[in-house]
């Protein structure tokens, strides 16, 4: 992060943290300090490779930043939407459907969710090559500060992790690190992501279900951890589980390229985001993200290269007609993917 001095910018007061009694999916804690060492990086790799094979979610902690930093970013990604006039963020709407791109705002309600019902959730995407995109007035002062959050990512949490990936699959370390560059040509992102309130109506219709169980189409998905508790992940056991919040920790997952890039040993694991529970009702959910893509020019055998599978993925999600297949599943095909909804 860079250690000049910062614009001003408000600061971002989240939720109470719940004391709901809440059924947690036990996930492994990656303590990413001790990935220094070759022999640290051996050890911790057992403890992804089972993580993944098991829940398909871990923790990351020790990261390089620290919490005053964290609570930093967190007040960055309020600002597109709380110091954005409506009228300035339609002329950075993203073009989703033509592009199959996010550069920009996900307004909300573009996404159908169920019953006619469609989402309350708004998020901005920028590439890592900030120069991509123009930006809104107010973020602008940000980007640099921006650009340096998506290569701490990208450096020392992204490429650690594919090490980690790799050695667990007894693969030269570098193996997945070489295929995502920085500077290659690429769509991985940081998305800021807010969730508003809805009706009780929506709720009862949907079911309380504000997005449907999905797997992630990157490679590694990086979530700051943030305390609204809505974030469930469909453990083996068939139950849903809550994720829990942990101070200035990430919580990781593998997504469809993973998947194919590791012949279908870690598979993207089915998560989905439900109304809050009572005691934290009424508050919007602000996410922090590091959305990772291979280079566009990746083979995902048997699929399409990296960047046409992004973009069909992108172009298609939340505007297409699904198709129910089994109880509480939906279906469509994607460049001759299937892609399954958990409803």
């Amino acid at each position: 992060m860079p250690a000049t001095v910062l614009p001003p910018v408000p600061h971002y007061v989240p939720a109470p943290q719940t004391k709901e009694p809440l059924e947690y999916a036990d996930l492994t804690i990656i303590d990413l300090s001790k990935a220094d060492t070759y022999e640290g990086r051996t050890k911790l790799a057992v403890q992804l490779r089972d993580a993944m094979v098991t829940q398909g979610f871990f923790y990351v902690i020790n990261h390089g930043l620290t919490q005053a930093q964290n609570e930093r970013i967190f007040d960055v990604a309020d600002i597109p939407f709380s110091a954005v006039s409506d009228e300035e963020k339609r002329t950075y709407v993203a073009n989703i459907k033509a592009t199959g791109s996010y550069q920009g705002y996900k307004p909300r309600q573009y996404w159908h969710i169920d019953a006619g019902v469609h989402d309350q959730i708004e998020h901005y995407n920028i590439n890592r090559d900030v120069t991509k995109k123009l930006h809104p007035q107010a973020l602008r002062p940000l980007i640099p500060e921006i650009e340096a959050f998506a290569k701490f990512n990208h450096f020392h949490v992204l490429h650690p992790l594919l090490r980690l990936f790799a050695l667990g699959l007894e693969l030269p370390e570098d193996t997945f690190v070489n295929i995502h560059e920085y500077d290659a040509a690429g769509e991985s992102y940081v998305r800021f992501m807010k969730y508003y309130p809805r009706t009780q109506d929506e709720e009862t219709k949907t079911k309380n279900v504000w997005l449907k169980g999905h797997t992630d189409f990157g490679s590694v998905s990086i979530l700051w951890s943030q305390p609204v508790a809505s974030l469930q992940i469909l453990s083996p056991d068939g139950k849903w589980k809550n994720i829990k919040h942990i101070d200035n920790a990430l919580v990781v997952n593998a997504g469809d390229a993973m998947d194919f890039l590791s012949g279908g040993f870690y598979k993207g694991t089915v998560h989905r985001v439900i109304q809050p529970p009572p005691d934290q009702q009424g508050y919007t959910r602000l996410g922090v993200f590091y959305f990772c893509m291979p280079n566009d020019d990746t083979k995902l055998s048997p699929s399409p290269r990296a960047r046409s599978c992004r973009g069909s993925r992108t172009s298609a999600y939340g505007q297409t007609e699904l198709k129910a297949k089994e109880k509480g599943v939906e279906e469509e095909i994607i460049n001759g993917v299937v892609v399954k909804h958990w409803n």
